[in-house]
């Protein structure tokens, strides 16, 4: 049916629907999509979503299978663990955690890097290549060394993690927005802005940080895949989470000491944070298509 116009204008989607129409042509993109929103809606409700205390222990219902299971029970669907508390309530507290981190660090990680990028951006000369050399510098290190060697510095705990990580993202921030405002800032509607008396800082706001989003949505998806593998893979090696903080790589390296008597103790939390990284990648893949979809259009 087509859609109706009294003025019988020609209709034409903003930007954002532009990009959410492109988007939804891709149903892998829409399934990432989808998974992205659950693994939210458990992050926002875990409490409400848990069927049990995560911390309850019982001795009576020690290492049960999942519910699938010949020896398995529908009160524990995923079954529970060597201390009698439940799978999936753990599983649903630990994406809490691991996916919760995850969006903190890069909102951070985007408030600090863009305004610094911005910054790097109005500088010229000694200081820019100076700046400029530091940052590519820094980005050739994997962000996980970099975090590594800075809760080594630091100290263990999930604080501690999420700032080193924090600390290894904003560079890559710093470098797309410093790139990204260097040439804008050489377009004609950034000359007549100055014409009109605008200062850099109301030209940033106003003109040139509008066109960023897009390359901001797409940054940060890539960089929320980084930080759950490293918010994981530090949380594995007893670097991050601490016990009794419940946290998918901690939970993984908690169920390797009875890998051979349970193994969906490790199979569940590396299930979870595999899909974890497979939606966000999906979507920052169709954000990518979408987009340079609507540019060639």
């Amino acid at each position: 049916m087509q859609r109706f116009n009294l003025y019988q204008e020609e209709y034409h989607p903003s930007p954002l629907i532009n990009i959410w129409l492109e988007f939804r042509r891709s149903h892998i993109a829409l399934a990432g999509f989808v998974l992205l929103v659950v693994f939210l809606v458990i992050t926002l409700l875990a409490p409400l979503i848990a069927p049990f205390d995560p911390y309850l222990q019982n001795t009576n219902a020690i290492l049960l299978p999942p519910a699938w299971e010949p020896n398995g029970t529908v009160a524990h669907l995923l079954g529970t663990d060597s201390l009698g508390r439940d799978i999936f309530s753990r599983l649903v507290y630990g994406c809490r955690t691991t996916f919760g981190s995850s969006l903190l660090i890069v909102a951070i990680s985007v408030f600090i890097g863009v305004g610094l990028g911005a910054l790097a951006g109005v500088l010229s000369g000694l200081r820019s290549s100076v700046v400029n050399h530091l940052l590519d510098s820094i980005m050739s290190i994997p962000t996980l060394l970099i975090a590594i060697v800075m809760v080594a510095i630091l100290g263990t705990g999930l604080g501690n993690a999420m700032m080193a990580i924090t600390l290894a993202l904003i560079p890559q921030f710093v470098h797309q927005t410093r790139t990204f405002v260097r040439n804008e800032l050489q377009k004609d509607y950034v000359l007549l802005d100055r014409l009109d008396g605008a200062s850099s800082v109301r030209i940033f706001i106003h003109s040139i940080l509008p066109g960023m989003v897009e390359l901001i949505v797409v940054q940060a998806t890539i960089a929320l895949s980084i930080a759950i593998i490293d918010i994981s893979a530090l949380g594995f090696l007893n670097l991050a989470a601490q016990d009794p903080l419940i946290e998918l790589g901690l939970s993984l390296s908690q169920g390797l000491e009875v890998a051979y008597v349970a193994p969906w103790l490790i199979i569940l939390p590396g299930l979870c944070i595999f899909l974890m990284v497979l939606s966000v990648n999906v979507v920052g893949e169709g954000l990518r298509s979408a987009l340079r979809t609507r540019l060639h259009h």
